[in-house]
């Protein structure tokens, strides 16, 4: 048996995991590594080796796997859409599932597109995003996000959409500083609407929190009223992008929560079963799901693997999870003692820049002059360096690179299991600090 078999991304040679259990996975030769990016980017919630949710999904496997969707109904499917409705904000209406936060992306914007059709408004259809977004792989999401990296080999295939400067207070693409600044981040977000027409754009869409591109950036406050405002007055439904931060990873069930906004469309998946199985969602706010149903119209954009009970059953069991132990709340806790021990880190180490996030979405922007923020080379792959180092210590981060402006910058991103404790996240700390000190004498700071 040989891993040359997989074309792999990433790392070369990579050692095979055997097993996990809670916040730890283990190697084939015994090794253990504390998950801190829960699974490939804050996909793993609840830890690993859940008995319930292992239990549920053999239960599901023994009576049903797949049910035809174009024909039937499926009682996991309904009861997790009941429950995904439960701990929504009020005012959301309906649940489509799908695979994947790609598909919950593309599936909301179609969602959008055939939402002003069916009121004949047919010449709405651009969808505002913004620079350093990542909403997906696929050439539809790709479209639609704003990481250069990431589109630069796709250019030709990509649908080319009006981007807006992100919401990024550390590096403030107006070089001015918050809260002096107006807020312009949200401010363009006007002007790129006039200057393509409000009758042509259908929406505007956005990661509350921006995660694998720029490491947990949090806009200001009163970014998203703003942005609200805005789409209200120009006619735009606002998709939120909760693949990452949605289900409790920052401390609040929806991440657009903290600034108390209801968006009209919620994309999540990741977190959604745990890391057990592949599956998404795509929330309806209640006027976006009765026009379709006023209309008797389907959202045209369904897969084949849409809502498969094994799935569902598996979310199903991994939302129960969630509330009957309250990982919401201890989400919200362990955030703190996280985010206290990065901020002492911080002081030792002047090549860490930044450090931000909500819950436990934490991020660590690395500058080569922590003055000017002048960012490493892209040559040197810092954060890949920093990665490194931390799994030869123990311990599992996701590296990002092109934070600063696409290209250049990078950071690393923290999403553990929201079932971390003190000490673990103490271990963790510890991990990083030794990591982040030998690629700091490696690649000593301008100044």
């Amino acid at each position: 048996m040989s891993s040359l078999n997989i074309f792999y991304e990433g790392f070369k040679g990579k050692v095979r995991i055997v097993r996990g259990e809670g916040v730890y996975i283990y190697d084939e030769f015994g090794r253990r590594y504390l998950d801190a990016s829960g699974g490939s980017n804050a996909s793993v919630p609840i830890g690993h080796q859940a008995q319930p949710v292992i239990e549920a999904m053999l239960e599901q496997a023994r009576r049903v796997s797949f049910v035809p969707m174009h024909v039937f109904s499926n009682e996991p499917a309904e009861l997790l859409a009941e429950e995904i409705l439960k701990v929504s904000p009020p005012g959301f209406g309906s649940v489509s599932f799908v695979n994947s936060g790609s598909e919950a992306t593309e599936y909301a914007v179609k969602a959008a597109r055939q939402f002003w059709m069916s009121k004949g408004k047919y010449s709405k259809f651009k969808v505002v995003t913004r620079w350093q977004s990542f909403f997906g792989n696929t050439f539809g999401a790709l479209s639609f996000g704003g990481h250069t990296f990431r589109r630069s080999r796709y250019i030709p295939y990509l649908k080319d959409m009006p981007h807006i400067p992100p919401a990024y207070c550390y590096r403030c693409w107006f070089r001015k500083e918050y809260p002096g600044c107006d807020i312009d981040c949200a401010l363009y977000l006007d002007r790129v609407v006039k200057q393509e027409g409000p009758e042509n754009v259908a929406a505007f869409i956005a990661e509350p929190i921006v995660g694998a591109t720029t490491g947990a950036t949090v806009p200001p406050k009163e970014y998203y009223p703003m942005v609200r405002e805005i789409c209200d007055r120009h006619d735009l439904l606002f998709i939120a992008d909760e693949v990452q931060t949605g289900v409790g990873r920052t401390g609040e069930w929806f991440c657009m929560e903290h600034w108390k906004v209801r968006p009209d469309i919620v994309t999540v998946a990741k977190g959604l079963s745990g890391g057990y199985t592949p599956l998404g969602a795509v929330i309806l706010a209640e006027n976006v799901a009765e026009q379709f149903q006023r209309e008797g119209l389907n959202i045209v954009g369904g897969h084949t693997f849409n809502a498969n009970p094994l799935s569902c059953a598996v979310g199903l069991a991994v939302i129960r999870y969630i509330v009957e132990n309250d990982l919401v709340s201890k989400c919200r806790d362990a955030g703190v003692h996280l985010m206290s021990r990065l901020r002492r880190i911080q002081v030792e180490h002047s090549i860490i820049g930044d450090v931000r996030g909500l819950g436990l979405m934490v991020g660590l922007e690395f500058v080569r002059d922590r003055e000017t923020k002048e960012p490493y080379p892209p040559s040197i792959g810092l954060c890949h360096e920093v990665t490194r180092e931390v799994l030869e210590r123990g311990a599992v981060v996701y590296p990002g690179s092109g934070t600063a402006d696409g290209v250049s910058g990078d950071h690393i991103l923290l999403t553990p299991p929201y079932i971390i404790t003190r000490e673990q996240i103490d271990e963790l700390a510890n991990v990083l600090d030794g990591a982040i000190g030998a690629v700091e004498s490696k690649h000593p700071p301008s100044r």
